[in-house]
């Protein structure tokens, strides 16, 4: 999945089929996740280790064998801690929604008179085994695999509404209104960190005082705005160097650290390792 941008604009699936499925490890070029958000749904499910999600406002430690259901546009990120995870997204517009019958439920989520429960355990086992229906399917695409996953998602709908498994949607105008100044300040992140950011030109796209912008970015983020902007710069520069084969040098430049220096001791805080133990553990030279 293309967790490296933030506004995500990469198609899921086909336009026939709009519905794709990711398998995510260490050796996963995008296995730490920046936030970022879509205008697909997405559901993900922890199978080994634990994953510490970030979600709007709200942050959950996910573990093995549980699902999240991340909807239309919600700002999501997440920590990998031994972690194996596979996510499905779709868009349930042109997927789900071809009669009538359909979509007076599923506009209720669109227009957000509802909100489904973001996550799903061991207490909803009918919801888990929904989900396992639906991801073995797309892993294992035996024929006719197309129409089980639907039926799975389906199935997995209907379940949510017979069971309730949503909350009625109370007025959150204003929280909604301050993540939604938090989406410009992630994308001017995407399309310039490999030039100099300040904090003043990070809190003036969110339209708020430097000193109240801090507090707000961490309250949602879980880190300071510099601090999320290096390790944004570390997780582009793994990328680079695992889906592109550059250099160290190369990638540290092209990521915005003119200090190698300063490039390595900020890598080793957020991978705990050197670049160069980074790119051995890929099987490549820096």
């Amino acid at each position: 999945m293309h967790y490296l941008d933030y506004n995500e604009k990469q198609a899921h699936g086909t336009a026939d089929l709009p519905l794709a499925y990711y398998y995510v490890d260490e050796h996963h070029p995008r296995y730490h996740m920046p936030f970022h958000w879509h205008k697909e749904t997405e559901l993900l499910r922890v199978l080994e280790g634990q994953l510490r999600l970030s979600l709007d406002d709200r942050e959950y430690m996910v573990s093995a064998g549980e699902l999240i259901y991340i909807g239309e546009g919600v700002i999501h990120g997440g920590e990998p801690e031994n972690c194996i995870y596979e996510c499905a997204v779709f868009d349930p517009q042109p997927l789900l929604m071809h009669t009538h019958a359909v979509r007076r439920y599923l506009y209720q989520i669109q227009r957000r008179q509802i909100q489904i429960l973001m996550r799903f355990t061991k207490k909803q086992p009918e919801i888990l085994s929904c989900a396992e229906t639906l991801y073995s399917s797309l892993r294992k695409k035996s024929s006719g695999w197309e129409m089980t996953s639907l039926g799975a998602l389906f199935e997995l709908y209907g379940i949510v509404f017979a069971g309730e498994y949503y909350t009625p949607c109370a007025s959150r105008d204003n929280a909604e209104g301050r993540l939604q100044q938090l989406k410009p300040v992630l994308e001017y992140i995407e399309l310039n960190y490999q030039n100099p950011i300040t904090l003043d030109d990070l809190s003036r796209l969110a339209g708020m005082s430097s000193k109240y912008f801090c507090r707000f970015f961490r309250a949602v983020i879980h880190r300071t705005p510099i601090d999320y902007l290096n390790y944004y710069r570390v997780e582009r520069a793994c990328y680079l160097m695992a889906a592109e084969g550059i250099s160290v040098t190369e990638a540290a430049y092209h990521c915005g650290f003119n200090d190698s220096g300063y490039f390595v001791r900020a890598f080793k805080k957020y991978r705990n390792m050197t670049p160069r133990q980074y790119m051995q553990r890929l099987g490549k030279s820096g």
